[in-house]
């Protein structure tokens, strides 16, 4: 039975960064409020002649690369995002189009946060369906470009980037056994809280990001916890068993003591939000990409991924590292 697989990884982020000590001099706060409250300290800022689907393209460029592919290697490319400004070429599209690809199925998928771990799953279904048979998932958000900076409750948040993955198919040969493949992509739990859809929102016109930060964190470290596990179990592997948990990077005070009531006691936990700040669909592979460019995960190692946010929406999945 075809199986699937991470391939490669991918990420990018653009050269501006922007640290606690420049936001002080835009908004009333400082470096020592920012950090107790989310731990974030720099963030990266596209430029106006960045778009979206430019940080894509290049996060993509390096998955492929990873993986010793070529663009028409490709026969699907998703991408999750929330701030694509055009609605028409959708942004997998144009990254297609960036890349010089040449007819493969684009989609994109907007489910905030939780997009990456959203497009991953839709992925697995592809290559499991006889869909396709090579996949390109990429999360990127320009949060920038839909910020208030003179909201400081939002500002200090946020930070652009992209990550990227390859999804192929895999069969039991293939490095598996007769259960399947010992690389792959566990079950998705997914699922969202309609009635908390206000609790984070891209609204207006212009659109701008708000959220009741409040209402978030409550969710998330009181029901993650259990909806992670679950994830767990799905996949068959036990919390003691992940060598790393990479969720949605948000908020270091979420973040931290999710890992540790998850039981995820020998996990390498992502903490990239300290870095590159909440950069929404992007923030899981650019972190799963970062910790495996450095090595600190092993090849074949379980790890779990955990998105969560705007909708409410949440969706996660066990993967094996490639």
């Amino acid at each position: 039975m075809t199986g699937t697989r991470i391939a490669a990884l991918g990420h990018y982020q653009p050269a501006k960064v922007l640290t606690n000590h420049d936001l002080a001099e835009l908004v009333d706060t400082d470096d020592a409020w920012i950090t107790s409250r989310v731990g974030i300290r720099t963030r990266h800022v596209a430029g106006p002649d960045e778009p979206v689907d430019e940080l894509a393209a290049h996060a993509a460029g390096k998955a492929l690369a990873a993986a010793g592919l070529v663009p028409d290697d490709v026969d699907m490319v998703l991408v999750a995002t929330s701030t694509a400004i055009d609605r028409s070429p959708n942004t997998a599209a144009r990254v297609a189009a960036r890349l010089g690809m040449t007819g493969p199925a684009t989609l994109d998928l907007n489910v905030v946060c939780a997009g990456f771990t959203h497009a991953l799953a839709t992925a697995d279904h592809a290559v499991r369906a006889g869909g396709a048979r090579r996949v390109l998932v990429i999360g990127a958000d320009k949060m920038t470009e839909v910020t208030d900076w003179a909201d400081r409750t939002t500002c200090v948040l946020v930070g652009d980037g992209a990550g990227a993955a390859i999804v192929e198919a895999v069969e039991p040969t293939d490095g598996g056994d007769e259960d399947g493949p010992a690389t792959g992509i566990g079950p998705v739990l997914w699922g969202s809280v309609p009635e908390m859809g206000h609790a984070v929102r891209i609204e207006g016109t212009p659109p701008r990001f708000a959220q009741e930060g409040q209402s978030v964190y409550r969710w998330a470290t009181q029901q993650l916890p259990a909806l992670a596990r679950k994830t767990c179990e799905r996949s068959g592997v036990t919390p003691e068993e992940l060598a790393g948990v990479v969720l949605h990077q948000a908020n270091l005070r979420i973040i931290e003591p999710l890992a540790a009531k998850i039981g995820a006691v020998n996990a390498v936990v992502a903490r990239d939000v300290v870095d590159s700040g909440n950069t929404s669909a992007a923030s899981i592979p650019l972190a799963l990409s970062k910790l495996v460019e450095r090595g600190e995960l092993p090849s074949g190692a379980p790890v779990l991924l955990f998105g969560f946010g705007g909708n409410l929406s949440y969706a996660g999945q066990v993967i094996r590292v490639p």
